[in-house]
């Protein structure tokens, strides 16, 4: 394969330094996918005012609800490339790879359709504020149109991941994400476009990262390298990506239905919580990186050694993934916490915003690490094969017991915010617990040592 200096042999050597080496630009670019949605916060909020900070920020739940199914998917590509890659059979990475491609293109089109639809109905459905709400259809609507360069994007860099390569995604969002804030600037204080000048922002930087990562496949020689023309659906591979990764997405979606009835109750505290609301939530979206870098790692390390059938280490993967989880969890959460208003004074000047973002913040960003935690759990049992099992825990967990709360202790015992933010948590703690019990459980079904390969 071309390219070896980009790909990591993760079933043999220490893999403590090999984790941290996988992880940092997964970290790194994870940031820059989260300074496409700052920039616009940041940029309307300075530049447009409080109601378009409310509008673009009060959205991130709602896309996420629709396109998490599809994103999903991505895991299942990831897993199964990373399977095929440690067993060294080629001719699965390409069927897999030009499934993959056919499946972002699709999916992306789909989304155009149903988002561009249901918008405003599920943002009135949400309570959102009627003077918000038409800019948030606006910023919502022009995202979708980018839906497939989003799409084939993340695909794409699931099938690098799985070999180990995370550096040039990183590169390429490096770039796309200078052009993203430049045009930022551009469409909002020079065109005046508001919330439309930052949707249209993201959607072209998108659109960058989509076409280098495509032509970094198309450049590739062997088993990675994507044909255009080969573009089809192959049945067994499109089968063993919905088995796991249609259970990932299923959980995204579900959990974003639990944090769009977070959002509605936000909403209904006013626009001046909801813009502290979204101030917070993207600065603890910087640390939350750093601990899915560990879920990404765990996915695909666990992947590699299970095809190579090094089961000896996959116990190993995980306790190295917890480990790193809960150093950068506590650290940078604490950090952030500690420097909440000099960080939240970059999205707003409005002391009322900072108070409220920083009430948010003091119950977040002190136990984000046990978040952390449960996302690593459920990404080495992916990473095995189980998908549907993680899904039930999560969903039970995290989910049911988060709408539980707000229809029950919230609404009846104390509804502020305070018992709103702690739900989470909560949640997290209990989650976690259901995902360590199912991690025994399925580990027992596999050998405690590797399997020699015959050759």
């Amino acid at each position: 394969m071309a390219s070896k200096s980009y790909e990591m042999d993760m079933c043999s050597g220490p893999l403590p330094g090999k984790i941290i080496r996988f992880a940092i630009p997964l970290m790194l670019s994870s940031i820059l996918q989260l300074l496409f949605n700052a920039a616009d916060v940041i940029v309307v909020g300075q530049f447009a005012g409080s109601t378009s900070l409310a509008a673009v920020g009060s959205t991130g739940a709602l896309i996420n609800l629709l396109t998490n199914i599809f994103l999903g998917l991505s895991i299942g590509t990831n897993v199964l490339v990373a399977r095929y890659y440690g067993a060294h059979q080629d001719q699965n990475i390409q069927d897999t790879i030009h499934t993959s491609m056919m499946i972002a293109i699709l999916g992306g089109l789909i989304l155009i359709l149903v988002g561009c639809t249901l918008t405003r109905p599920l943002l009135e459905l949400m309570g959102t504020p009627l003077d918000v709400i038409d800019k948030s259809v606006i910023y919502m609507r022009i995202l979708f149109i980018g839906c497939p360069f989003m799409m084939v994007y993340n695909f794409g860099s699931a099938i690098l991941r799985a070999v180990g390569d995370t550096k040039r995604p990183l590169y390429y969002l490096s770039f796309a994400g200078v052009l993203n804030v430049l045009m930022n600037l551009f469409f909002v204080i020079v065109c005046k476009l508001d919330v439309a000048g930052v949707a249209i922002a993201t959607i072209l930087s998108q659109s960058v990262s989509m076409a280098l990562v495509v032509r970094c496949l198309f450049k590739e020689e062997g088993a990675l390298r994507f044909h255009p023309k080969k573009m089809k659906i192959h049945m067994s591979k499109f089968k063993a990506i919905l088995e796991i990764g249609l259970p990932a997405g299923l959980q995204g979606a579900v959990f974003s239905i639990s944090n769009v009835l977070i959002q509605s109750t936000v909403n209904s505290f006013g626009s001046t919580v909801m813009a502290g609301n979204t101030a917070a939530s993207n600065i603890e979206g910087f640390v939350y990186v750093a601990m899915n870098a560990m879920y990404q790692s765990s996915i695909s390390f666990t992947g590699q050694n299970m095809g190579a059938q090094k089961y000896a280490r996959v116990n190993k993967i995980l306790l190295t993934c917890v480990g790193y989880v809960c150093i950068f969890g506590l650290g940078l959460g604490m950090l952030a916490y500690l420097f909440g208003t000099n960080l939240l004074g970059f999205y707003t000047s409005d002391p009322e915003v900072v108070k409220y973002g920083l009430l948010r913040m003091s119950i977040i960003c002190p136990t984000y690490f046990i978040c952390g935690i449960m996302d690593t759990m459920v990404g080495s049992l992916r990473g095995m094969g189980y998908s549907i099992i993680p899904m039930i825990v999560s969903l039970t967990g995290a989910c049911g017991l988060r709408i539980l709360w707000i229809f029950t202790v919230f609404k009846y015992v104390s509804p502020t915010l305070q018992t709103l933010y702690i739900s989470y948590p909560i949640t997290w703690t209990v989650t976690a617990l259901g995902h360590i019990i199912t991690f025994l459980i399925v580990r027992r079904k596999y050998p405690k040592n590797d399997v020699v390969l015959q050759t």
